[in-house]
Formats: structure tokens, sequence, C-alpha cells
């Protein structure tokens, strides 16, 4: 939503106030804008391999919805956290492994459908449930891989918003190439009379205006928006890893799922008297 309002400011802002004095007519130089286009999407596609485009073209819609990753989100991911680690406090840890070899199955999970219909989020939390079924384990070895995995997840939601960068960051050279063409272009044409090589030369620079305008009032938007969401969704990622950990440590399920509230981000977090209230209502149900 911000987006295409920051996108209409910056098209009132540059050519809405150049109309005021000027001719947009001056500025509708089409092949200039093939062109752009053109050196664009040939660089995004000559830089990068199957794999990276595939997921930069995946996360562009993700631009156009609001954030799932909400308070809301979190207190039903505390309090689903809290049930599975209450369960295993009173049934012991092999009473929770029908739920993590068939998760859409329990009837835990399926309480918390904004968090089960996750997939990374419940690959993440039942690997390290059955880790714990399994058997003895060492909780600096975990915290370690749940770092490494953490980690990879980043680097991976990550990939577009580098690759747009690049982008925005080549444009304004391929704008300079598209102005240097039109001024080669006028070269050849010395002897057209003034008005026309006024036109050509103004066309010229419209490659230039092109390419500066579509990298940082375009793309490098894209390409922030993108990286936000990256560092927004690694954060549900660290509340399990606390919570667990803690579990694991032998903190009671009250005290694990505390550790998770206060790795939250301020305006996400649930205060304690939100939380607590939350899960005794849940667990009055």
């Amino acid at each position: 939503m911000f987006l295409i309002v920051g996108y209409v400011i910056i098209l009132g802002s540059s050519i809405g106030t150049y109309a005021v004095h000027g001719s947009l007519a001056a500025l509708w130089m089409p092949l200039e804008y093939v062109a752009i286009v053109g050196l664009a999407l040939g660089g995004f596609l000559a830089g990068n391999d199957i794999k990276v485009i595939k997921s930069t073209v995946g996360a562009l819609p993700s631009l156009f919805k609001g954030s799932k990753y909400n308070k809301a989100l979190y207190v039903d991911l505390l309090a689903m956290l809290f049930e599975v680690l209450s369960k295993v406090r009173k049934e012991g840890l092999m009473s929770i492994e029908n739920d993590v070899e068939n998760p859409h199955e329990s009837p835990i999970f399926s309480k918390f459908p904004a968090i089960s219909h996750d997939h990374h989020v419940m690959e993440f939390i039942t690997d390290y449930l059955r880790m714990m079924v399994g058997g003895n384990l060492n909780a600096m070895e975990i915290e370690n891989l749940m770092d490494i995995e953490i980690e990879t997840h980043h680097h991976e939601v990550e990939v577009p918003g580098h690759v747009m960068s690049k982008v925005a960051d080549a444009l304004p050279a391929f704008g300079i190439v598209v102005a240097v063409m039109g001024v080669v272009n006028v070269m050849g044409s010395v002897g057209e009379p003034p008005p026309v090589l006024g036109k050509m030369i103004g066309g010229a620079l419209v490659g230039t205006f092109l390419g500066i305008l579509v990298s940082y009032g375009f793309i490098a938007p894209i390409s922030t928006q993108l990286e936000q969401k990256a560092h927004e969704g690694s954060k549900i990622f660290q509340v399990i890893k606390v919570v667990l950990l803690a579990s694991m440590s032998g903190y009671a399920p009250q005290v694990a799922v505390e550790f998770g509230r206060k790795v939250l981000f301020s305006g996400d977090r649930p205060t304690f008297s939100e939380l607590e209230n939350e899960l005794k209502a849940r667990k009055g149900k």
C-alpha cells in the first residue's frame, strides 16, 4: 500500500512539477523507455541464475500485502509452544511424537492455523522437537545448529533484496548509455535546424532522466522493502529458538515462553500480563 502511495508522490513530484512549466510530450520517447527496460531486464537475467530469478520474482507480490508478523501472530506462536511444552512436562517427551510426525493432524498445531500453515516455521519447530524426543541433547550444540539454520534461512530470504539493489545501482549507468546513444545520433545530424537538434538532444537526456528516476524512485524502494521483510521474517525463528532452548535447560513452560516474548520487537511484543491472560484464557477452553 505505502509502496503505491510513494510511487504516486514520486511521479507527482517529478513529472507533475515538470508539467507546470514544460511539455510532457517532450518526455515521450518510446525507444528510450524500451532501451532502459531492456537493459535493466537483460542485466537482471545475465547476472543471476534461475534459482535467484525465481526467488526474486516470487518475492515481489509480497510487497503489496500487509505484514503477517504482528502481535496476534506471536501470541499464537507463544501459546502454541506453551501447550506443546506443557504436554511434554505433564506426559513426557514421547507424548508429542504423533504431533511432531503428523503436524497437520495434531490437535495442538491445528488450533493455530496462522502458524501451522507456514511450512518453514512448522518444519523448524518439528525438526527440533523431534530431536528432543529422540534422546539426550547437548543444548550448546543444538543452539549452534539453530543459529546456522537461521543464518542460512536469513541469507536465502535476503537474496531478492540484494538483487533488486544491484538492478537499482545499474540503472543510472544504463541511463547514461541511452543518453550517449542519443548524443551519437545527434552528432550525425549536426546539419539539421536548431529546433530539430534541440528535440534530439532533449530526447537523449530523457534516457539519463529515466535511469535515475526508475533507479532511486522505483527500484530502490522495492529493494529496501524486500530487505525489511527478510529481517522481519527471521524474528519468528529466533523466538522459537530461545523458547525451545529454555525448555531444554529445564525451565517451566511459562518461563520458557517468557524468554521468547522478550526477544520480540517492541511493537510486536505483548506485555507480560497480556500474554499471561491469553495463556490462561486459552487453557480454560
